[in-house]
């Protein structure tokens, strides 16, 4: 069973990063700062879903490796256009903005991460709001396929476990 503080790590450092970019005013830092949180934010979402899988997931930064990873091993997650088309980009954040101090990232561009990577989180519906496919009946369903003594606490791990079974769920609802 997958662990769904991996779920949540990744999108505290999505917070992070929008509650960072409130506080921008010309200052590099804080640039840095947000961009570093957008890149960690994908990268442990992709984790977190190829780790769901069972996956062995290496030491690694690299958006392009994972991305790969999850397309080999049928990781649930879904990459977005924007997310697919800046990979290299979102990958540098990592790194550059920890230890190249000559960095000059553009506001604009930052923004448009910020925006991105939310719409990443929302296709793979990481939210603090109940997915609305999760009826009472799709839940119920749900349970069955997850351990009897597990105690699920709000809607975002209810949608961290729909996205990770709905494959297995539909597979299950079609043979009742």
């Amino acid at each position: 069973m997958c662990d769904i503080r991996y779920f949540k790590s990744a999108y505290h450092c999505y917070d992070v990063a929008e509650k960072l970019m409130k506080f921008y005013k010309n200052d590099e830092m804080y640039l840095n700062d947000v961009a570093y949180n957008l890149q960690q934010c994908v990268e442990k979402t992709l984790k977190a879903f190829l780790e769901c899988k069972g996956v062995t997931v290496p030491q690694t930064h690299s958006i392009r490796k994972l991305i790969a990873m999850s397309g080999n091993h049928g990781s649930q997650a879904v990459i977005t256009e924007w997310i697919e088309q800046n990979q290299f980009e979102i990958e540098t954040w990592e790194s550059d903005t920890r230890y190249n101090f000559d960095i000059c990232l553009e506001a604009e561009r930052i923004n448009t991460g910020l925006c991105e990577v939310k719409k990443f989180l929302d296709a793979n519906h990481m939210s603090y709001s109940l997915n609305q496919e999760l009826t009472e009946q799709r839940k119920a369903e749900l349970q069955k396929l997850l351990p009897k003594d597990l105690e699920i606490r709000d809607a975002f791990e209810w949608n961290c476990y729909y996205n990770i079974f709905k494959k297995q769920m539909s597979k299950y609802s079609s043979a009742s």
